[in-house]
């Protein structure tokens, strides 16, 4: 082979490789494409937190294919910490509990200051299920029975703490603490190892509606004096009602705590971010109304709503856009 044919082929060669790695610059599936993943933590399995999350993951990613949820298990007091941390970066959360961390208040052991709201969604309710046969009527009453909660971590294991302590009970005065998940608390329920079972969730609960159908159930109300003492340990509790025919037998209305599940979010997370994981949500309220029946009515200015969190800068921009 002659010197120039030599160097007509190198030529073709190194032609052909320059083109070859041109084209894979506009394959989006090459390393030069952008995908965000993001940690969401929700709320555990058996609970309405963890599908809404899936939920919510399927109607980013549908718009946003270069953003994807890895949707994770969580609690309400668990998922602040998580996303203060970094361990996450978007989570379900509620108001009370969030507020909590940002006052560094316990359980926290810290002000949070990297975690901010992007959507507040629904109330929440803390019901106190009780067996009749433990012939519980007022929260006084509450000492010397055996107890089924919510696994540390969670807001109601911490709201059940205010309640006991709202009446000078601790839970030493208990003749037993269990703390699981609802299928666990159920089946003490039904099988008469526990008296009480304390859970913050929507309603009608579908843990409670399922320990209904075996057994007689009873919910105790929180008087006026009991909720004014628990909200010298949070000022974000409100006063609200489970009404009554909510679960079968239940004949009257019953006063209780209520707070708001939140959708937060580190305040660093980039600002389009969120913006897009809030405009996929509002444009699917109505696929998450199918999973969570709370999201009926919800509006803009309901997701607005004050709840003392900041507001992620993202979520401002897109509220303001959309007056």
């Amino acid at each position: 082979m002659t010197q120039l044919s030599i160097k007509h082929v190198f030529r073709v060669i190194t032609f052909l490789i320059f083109f070859a790695l041109a084209g894979c610059g506009d394959n989006p599936g090459s390393q030069n494409s952008q995908t965000l993943n993001l940690k969401f933590v929700t709320g555990p399995q058996g609970g309405s937190w963890y599908p809404l999350g899936g939920s919510i993951k399927a109607l980013v990613e549908q718009r946003h294919p270069d953003i994807k949820f890895q949707v994770l298990p969580g609690a309400g007091i668990a998922n602040v910490k998580a996303i203060e941390s970094g361990k996450a970066q978007i989570g379900l959360a509620n108001s009370v509990s969030t507020v909590d961390g940002l006052e560094g208040r316990a359980p926290f052991t810290e002000k949070a200051h990297n975690i901010c709201n992007i959507a507040t969604l629904y109330p929440q309710y803390f019901q106190v299920i009780t067996l009749p046969e433990a012939n519980i009527k007022t929260p006084r009453d509450l000492s010397g029975k055996a107890l089924t909660g919510q696994q540390k971590g969670n807001t109601a294991e911490a709201i059940t703490g205010h309640l006991l302590a709202a009446y000078d009970i601790t839970l030493d005065d208990l003749s037993r603490v269990s703390y699981g998940s609802y299928t666990d608390s159920v089946t003490l329920m039904k099988d008469g190892n526990a008296d009480f079972y304390t859970l913050g969730t929507t309603i009608p609960a579908g843990s409670v509606m399922d320990l209904a159908s075996a057994r007689q159930i009873e919910l105790l109300e929180i008087p006026d004096d009991g909720i004014e003492k628990m909200q010298t340990y949070n000022p974000g509790y409100r006063k609200g009602i489970i009404p009554k025919g909510t679960y079968p037998n239940q004949s009257k209305d019953i006063q209780t705590i209520v707070f708001a599940t939140h959708l937060a979010a580190r305040c660093d997370l980039a600002e389009e971010t969120v913006y897009d994981v809030l405009d996929s949500i509002f444009a699917g309220l109505g696929e998450l109304e199918s999973i969570t029946v709370a999201f009926k009515g919800l509006t803009k200015e309901k997701m607005a709503a004050d709840i003392s969190v900041p507001m992620h800068p993202g979520a401002r921009r897109w509220y303001d856009e959309h007056q």
